[in-house]
């Protein structure tokens, strides 16, 4: 049964957010079509760079993204307290980057704001609804896929559905939940042996942190540097080629510790934290190997309550475990209440995953 998205996004439980759509039929409308021979690579290019650019223009920031030939993940956070914090001005700029503006709120911006006279507040209640749907998700998502869709069929010339259905969502009500998604969205390619390692892993935010680490911080050590450069380099190429170089990025959500200073929030963990746990699923789930992995894992994943002998299923196998949130089996339990719900899936697995029961 279609549930309706307001009941499933609410940031009062809170403000993180798993999302992802797949194409219509699960066609490869991203990658290679295995019936025409065409390659259309560049609409992960696409999907990337309107992600960033709405992140710049939104109170919503990417902390990861993986594009895939049919289908794309993003772990989002909605930052309204950033939103609430522009100005009337600043809302009205941000909203018509993207979107047609109204006779009124014209009129207010060429009267110098302050002499307008606001016939019945009509000015205001526009740019209050503006605000509120600057930190939307639902809008936000709705801004990446209506415009890639219409680029793609255009660059066809046909018509009709591009995705399969409206973008489904998951809560993830706790740290460890954030942490497990992310780690499950970055790992996609490696997860499907597309790519044997993240540094060959086209348009995902992995590879593209750990690009941004390798120029920020000479004396890394980033194996594999000259065939990262060589991707990331590909990528930009891409872009420039579609003019889409010109559009205003935000950056990746930032870690705990980094120095983004432009960033409202910051991510609960360290970076490198989050490069050693990335770097140890994805050499476990590439070689598949069986028994305790506990050694081979960071401590950040007991650190945050997670059984590491469950690790590597409970990262590999997300997709069919969880539907409306994930998180520990009480945060579940109390999200399902809230909303309603007289279940909701992942319980089980949560219960098996979690060191403690809250």
């Amino acid at each position: 049964m279609t549930v309706a998205r307001a009941s499933q996004v609410s940031l009062e439980d809170t403000s993180y957010y798993h999302c992802y759509v797949r194409c219509v039929r699960r066609a490869y409308l991203c990658g290679s079509d295995y019936v025409t021979g065409e390659n259309y690579d560049h609409r992960k290019q696409w999907i990337v760079s309107r992600l960033r650019f709405l992140s710049y223009v939104y109170a919503i920031d990417v902390c990861a993204y993986a594009i895939m030939d049919n289908h794309y993940h993003t772990v989002l956070h909605v930052d309204a307290e950033r939103a609430n914090n522009w100005s009337h001005s600043e809302v009205v700029e941000r909203w018509m980057q993207l979107y047609n503006g109204h006779t009124l709120v014209d009129q207010w911006l060429a009267d110098c704001k302050q002499e307008y006279i606001d016939p019945a507040g009509r000015v205001l209640e526009l740019i209050e609804t503006w605000r509120e749907r600057l930190y939307d998700i639902s809008w936000f998502m709705r801004g990446v896929n209506e415009t890639i869709a219409r680029m793609a069929n255009e660059e066809e010339g046909v018509k009709g559905r591009f995705w399969e259905r409206r973008f489904k969502s998951q809560a993830l009500l706790d740290e460890a939940a954030l942490l497990s998604f992310m780690v499950y969205v970055d790992l996609n390619p490696v997860r499907a042996a597309i790519e044997s390692d993240v540094v060959t892993s086209d348009f995902t935010s992995i590879q593209q942190r750990i690009y941004d680490y390798a120029k920020t911080n000479s004396d890394s050590a980033v194996v594999g540097l000259d065939e990262l450069e060589s991707r990331i380099d590909n990528q930009k190429a891409i872009k420039k080629e579609l003019q889409l170089d010109k559009l205003p990025e935000a950056h990746l959500m930032a870690f705990d510790g980094s120095l983004h200073t432009d960033v409202h929030q910051a991510l609960p963990f360290t970076l490198q934290d989050y490069f050693d746990l990335v770097d140890a699923t994805g050499r476990l789930v590439r070689v598949d190997k069986r028994g305790s992995v506990d050694s081979k894992l960071p401590a950040l994943v007991n650190r945050l309550g997670i059984d590491p002998d469950k690790w590597l299923d409970y990262v590999k196998f997300f997709g069919h475990q969880y539907c409306a949130c994930a998180g520990s089996v009480t945060s579940m339990r109390d999200y399902s209440q809230r909303h309603n719900r007289k279940w909701s899936k992942g319980i089980t697995a949560a219960s098996r995953v979690y060191l403690r029961a809250g």
